[in-house]
């Protein structure tokens, strides 16, 4: 993990391999992973907790008490504020939209009711999306282009619409599973040979 000491970088700089745009600004103190990438117009601030393998795409903002895994690929235009966690894998599409306040007013100070938004392993968030503080985002879930999340979404649940409403299931390699939203089932991934099993309203991936 590479602790930064600048404030703002003129040059392209690689230090461990960690490569930063001329034109992104990095706070003092941010922590960015091995092998992360940070793109133009691109701000870090101090506290952020960046993971290795990270790609932040141009304009992405990332707030203070934010914590985004190894891997994960934010696109352009996304604002990571604080008290988002995104853990190993997650991709954010390019101008999705993540909230902290659940009410917000400019003329009322609420930075204590921040509610915190969790997004676990492998999960989407398609482009424009908007995920509603407080929420918690399952393993692998797929949230379509264009959606407004408002509440929790289950592991490998494909989400779309406005409120999003569960339509169906996504495997870990990105691809719709044929089975119904409820019931009884299996299907195994023809590329990754993973098999899935629907138990009610529930879908596991089979341990090997």
């Amino acid at each position: 993990m590479v602790i930064l000491l600048a404030c703002r970088f003129t040059i392209d700089l690689k230090m461990n391999n960690v490569t930063i745009h001329p034109s992104a600004i990095v706070d003092e103190g941010a922590q960015i992973g091995e092998g992360s990438r940070v793109w133009h117009f691109a701000h870090v601030c101090a506290g952020a907790k960046i993971g290795q393998g990270v790609s932040l795409g141009q304009n992405v903002f990332v707030g203070n008490k934010v914590v985004i895994g190894d891997r994960c690929k934010v696109q352009n235009n996304v604002s990571v504020y604080d008290n988002v966690t995104l853990e190993e894998g997650v991709f954010c599409g390019p101008s999705m939209v993540f909230t902290n306040v659940y009410n917000p007013r400019s003329l009322i100070e609420r930075k204590s009711e921040y509610r915190n938004t969790l997004v676990k392993k492998g999960a989407t968030l398609g482009a424009n999306c908007t995920i509603v503080c407080g929420a918690t985002i399952g393993e692998f879930a797929f949230v379509g282009a264009g959606a407004v999340v408002n509440k929790d979404v289950k592991p490998y649940a494909l989400m779309v619409g406005v409120p999003a409403k569960h339509v169906g299931w996504m495997s870990e390699y990105g691809e719709q599973i044929p089975l119904p939203t409820q019931g009884e089932g299996s299907y195994t991934c023809p590329h990754t040979r993973q098999v899935y099993t629907l138990n009610h309203d529930q879908l596991k991936r089979q341990q090997p």
